[in-house]
């Protein structure tokens, strides 16, 4: 059976916490805050893993990918005292294995990189792929063969939103819940709001996707993920499969196919 881990994704405004235990995974969401201690990180750990039924002493490793440096030393402390497992960052510890074709490969987002290479192995026979990844940023993720070229970054739905809210004195914060599937003149501010960002979104995402991809040798699949890639993917045409936990698979996936004797981290509390 393959090992026990904790799977961590940390993003600018939440995180992702896979727990990988006996063939069951269970994937909580927190808020990111860099400003919290280790011990309170910690007890957020023992927390999820009483939930998923687990013992802090069942796990191999806590396999991380962050782009919020700051909370790199609260999850080394945390799992250090709370958990006792190795600790394994990527690409520090676990490299990514794609030819990375940006021109200063240190500035890509391993997040960016990790989902690109799950949908890889994932999708092995398909030549062209683009992993669009729908968080604080949108990302589009291109890959030919076992290459990753680069991609576009653009502010994400809430990001939007956000902005939209905080730069306006009278335009109300709305949710962006929405069952239509075609956008309409809006009667009504939040209908205006909501369908302007969402099938916006959807028509930059189709714009978007077919310019990358006839830049790509085909066939070409398109990859959705990220909080609100299911919500796009019923609007937009272009987005041919949604993997919720694209990246966790991603970061188990580095895991298992690590060198053997691969290095990984215990650095005390």
């Amino acid at each position: 059976m393959p090992d026990n881990l904790i799977l961590v994704d940390v993003g600018n405004t939440t995180m992702k916490i896979g727990v990988v235990h006996e063939g069951r995974r269970e994937v909580y969401t927190l808020q990111t805050n860099s400003g919290q201690t280790s011990d309170s990180l910690g007890f957020s750990l023992l927390e999820l893993l009483r939930h998923a039924g687990c013992e802090k002493d069942a796990f191999a490793a806590c396999v991380v990918c962050s782009v919020v440096p700051a909370m790199d030393p609260l999850f080394r402390a945390a799992i250090a005292r709370y958990v006792g497992c190795p600790i394994l960052f990527t690409p520090a510890d676990l490299p990514v294995p794609l030819e990375n074709r940006y021109l200063r490969p240190e500035q890509v987002g391993a997040d960016r990189l990790v989902a690109a290479y799950a949908a890889r192995v994932l999708h092995p026979q398909t030549p062209g792929l683009v992993v669009v990844d729908f968080g604080t940023a949108v990302t589009f993720d291109c890959v030919q063969d076992k290459a990753y070229l680069g991609g576009l970054i653009f502010p994400g739905p809430l990001t939007a939103l956000n902005a939209l809210a905080g730069a306006t004195a009278k335009l109300p914060a709305v949710n962006l819940d929405c069952e239509d599937l075609e956008p309409t003149p809006g009667r009504d501010t939040s209908t205006s709001i909501r369908h302007g960002i969402l099938f916006g979104f959807a028509s930059l995402v189709d714009g978007l996707v077919a310019k990358l991809s006839a830049r790509l040798e085909g066939p070409v699949k398109v990859v959705g993920t990220g909080g609100f890639a299911q919500s796009i993917a019923r609007i937009s045409s272009s987005l041919h499969e949604v993997t919720p936990a694209l990246l966790l698979q991603g970061l188990r996936l580095l895991y298992e196919e690590r060198e053997p004797g691969q290095a990984s981290s215990r650095t005390p509390y």
